[in-house]
Formats: C-alpha cells, sequence, structure tokens
C-alpha cells in the first residue's frame, strides 16, 4: 500500500467528520437561539434584552 491510500483516508475522515461536526454543532446553536426568540416573543412581558434588540431592528 503506497503513501496516498492513508492520505486519502485521513484527508477524508478528517474533512468530513470535521466540517460536518462543525456544521452540527452550528446549527444546534441558531436552533436554539431561534426557539429561545420565539419563546421570549411570546411571553406577556418580554425581556428587557429582547427588547432592545427589537428596538435596534427597527
Amino acid at each position: 500500500m503506497n503513501v496516498y491510500v492513508p492520505s486519502a483516508i485521513g484527508f477524508f475522515f478528517g474533512f468530513v467528520f470535521g466540517v460536518g461536526c462543525a456544521l452540527a454543532v452550528m446549527y444546534s446553536i441558531y436552533m436554539g437561539g431561534y426557539r429561545a426568540a420565539i419563546r421570549d416573543s411570546r411571553l406577556p412581558t418580554p425581556p428587557e434584552r429582547y427588547r432592545n434588540a427589537l428596538k435596534k431592528a427597527e
């Protein structure tokens, strides 16, 4: 077996699992923040941080 096969396997695992795990972490952070924002927007009295963000968006 030459040097190219193990390096190709290492590159494949490093790239696929590295990028895949990074995307999974970013997606979970995004979805967690999105759900929290929806939950905060539906409260009878929204938190101060939500009101400040809403003012900045307008």
